[in-house]
Formats: structure tokens, C-alpha cells, sequence
């Protein structure tokens, strides 16, 4: 026995060297910069220890600002590409013909350059001087608008950022609940078809127990992704978000890093630091409550 796990920790041994590198000395050494104020990157100095950098930043307008658009962008992004990627999954399970060539097309957008979806969705809603945009024409046949989705005001920004992202992480989705529904054992759904049970109540008592596993995937994964949107603002409003007042917390980071205010690994720690809490804190609210809700 002693002689097979001595083997099962060798073959471990590359894993964990690689994460210890990569992943575990990283974090503990961001949680110590979060703790040294003053510190300069050239010199390696520092003039004191203490919690002023997580003060500084929990008082930062900016941080706060980005605090808000990520909270924003998850609580309607997560639940609704969710809940759409479901019901286009349930609509090509449906299809049997076609279901390949479906499947194909809407998992295009996950494999094109996020930055070239971008783009072009900034060239939809942007209105210039020349022209009011795709978008707009589309509002002008109910007599609205013009709105300009892209420099304008804070809600016509907020919404163009949210479904570009629902946008952009909803094909994903579809191929994984695709997946998900073809795994389900036909026999279930006979068994119902002979009791006469409704499909509402077939959809509420089969598929999603069967697919719970692959749907608390989707919104961990998807909670934590949208935690860590920056290059869909970048795309769609330019690197200075703090001006576009749609920067989120990993832009904060990074302009306190390396943006034009930046240089401030300290205040970036710390902020990277309080956005590792937040995360960890909403996982593990997930997984309490995936015990009762997710059937494996």
C-alpha cells in the first residue's frame, strides 16, 4: 500500500509543482502586496504594513463604479444566457434532421475573437455623424430612439455591455445543455408518456433533475466568468472605461497596474484580493445550495 501511494504522489508531483508555481505562490504573494502600503515595484520597498490599501480602494469612486457595472452585468447575464441557452437546447433536441448543422451555427460566436465581436457590435449601436447605427433603425420603426448605445447614457451602455455578453457566452452553453439533454435515458420519457404526464411537468420532474449536474456547471462557471469581464467593455467602449464609466473590477486591476493612473501594485492587490473573496464567497453559496437542488 505504502508502495502505491509513494507512485500515485510521483505521478501527482508535476501537478501540484505546476499549480504550487503558477496558482498558489502567486495568490499568497498578491495577499502580501495587498498588505504593504507604499510600495514601489523598482526599488521592491515598502514604507508600512496595514489594511490603508484595502481602505483606499473600498473608498475609490472607480472601484466602486466597477463594483456596481460587474454586479450588474452578473445578475442579468448569468440567469438570462442561462435560461435562453436552455431553451434553444430543448428547441434543438427537438430537431433531429437539422440538430448538427443548428448545433454548428450557434457556436460560432464562442470560437470568433471577442474583441472582432466586439466591433462589430460597436459599429450595430454606435451612432455617428454619418449614420445612427443598425440598432437604431430598428428602433425607428417604433417610432424611438435615436439612442446612442455607445457614448450615451449609462442604461443604454449597461444594456448593449450585457447583451454582448449573453451574446458571446451563450453558445457555449448550448453545446454543453445540447449534451446534457442527449444523455437522458429515453426510458424516462416513455415511462411519462404512458402515465399521460404533462410535458411542463416531464421538463420540471425529468430534465432538469437529469441535467442539474451540467446546469450548476454552467451558472458556477458562468458567475465566475462574468466576475472576470474586462476585454467586452474593452471592446465595446475603448480602454478607458473609467471615462465611459463601464470599467469592471479585473479593469481596475489592471488600470492600477498598468493603465495611465497606474503603478500601484498595492492598490491592486488589494482590489484583486477583494474580488477573489467575492467569488469564493458566492461559490460556496452555490454549492450549499446545489446539496438540495442538484441531483447527481
Amino acid at each position: 500500500m505504502d508502495n502505491r501511494n509513494s507512485k500515485a504522489w510521483l505521478y501527482l508531483l508535476p501537478a501540484i509543482l505546476f499549480l504550487g508555481v503558477f496558482m498558489v505562490y502567486p495568490l499568497i504573494d498578491v495577499f502580501i502586496y495587498s498588505f504593504e502600503e507604499g510600495y514601489n515595484s523598482a526599488s521592491q520597498t515598502f514604507f508600512g504594513v496595514g489594511g490603508y490599501n484595502y481602505s483606499y480602494v473600498l473608498h475609490d469612486p472607480y472601484f466602486l463604479q466597477a463594483v456596481k457595472n460587474t454586479f450588474i452585468l452578473v445578475i442579468i447575464t448569468v440567469p438570462l444566457s442561462t435560461g435562453i441557452a436552455l431553451l434553444i437546447s430543448l428547441g434543438l433536441s427537438s430537431i433531429k434532421p437539422l440538430k448538427d448543422l443548428f448545433q454548428t451555427i450557434y457556436f460560432l460566436p464562442y470560437v470568433t475573437n471577442t474583441l472582432a465581436v466586439g466591433l462589430v457590435f460597436m459599429i450595430l449601436f454606435r451612432k455617428t455623424p454619418y449614420t445612427d447605427g443598425l440598432a437604431n433603425l430598428f428602433l425607428s420603426l417604433f417610432s424611438a430612439g435615436p439612442v446612442d448605445f455607445i457614448d450615451g447614457p449609462y442604461w443604454a451602455k449597461m444594456f448593449v455591455l450585457c447583451f454582448y455578453t449573453v451574446w458571446v457566452v451563450m453558445p457555449f452553453k448550448i453545446l454543453i445543455l445540447t449534451s446534457a439533454l442527449a444523455s437522458v435515458k429515453q426510458d424516462y420519457y416513455n415511462a411519462a408518456k404512458i402515465d399521460g404526464t404533462p410535458r411542463f411537468r416531464v421538463f420540471t420532474k425529468i430534465t432538469l433533475p437529469m441535467i442539474s449536474p451540467m446546469l450548476f456547471y454552467l451558472i458556477i462557471t458562468g458567475f465566475i466568468g462574468a466576475f472576470k469581464a474586462y476585454s467586452d467593455a474593452v471592446a465595446l467602449f475603448g480602454t478607458n472605461l473609467n471615462a465611459a464609466e463601464m470599467n469592471t473590477i479585473v479593469g481596475y486591476v489592471y488600470d492600477m497596474l498598468y493603465g495611465d493612473s497606474g503603478g500601484y501594485p498595492s492598490y491592486a492587490s488589494a482590489a484583486a484580493i477583494i474580488l477573489f473573496v467575492i467569488v469564493l464567497t458566492i461559490t460556496c453559496i452555490n454549492l450549499l445550495v446545489s446539496k438540495k437542488h442538484v441531483h447527481y
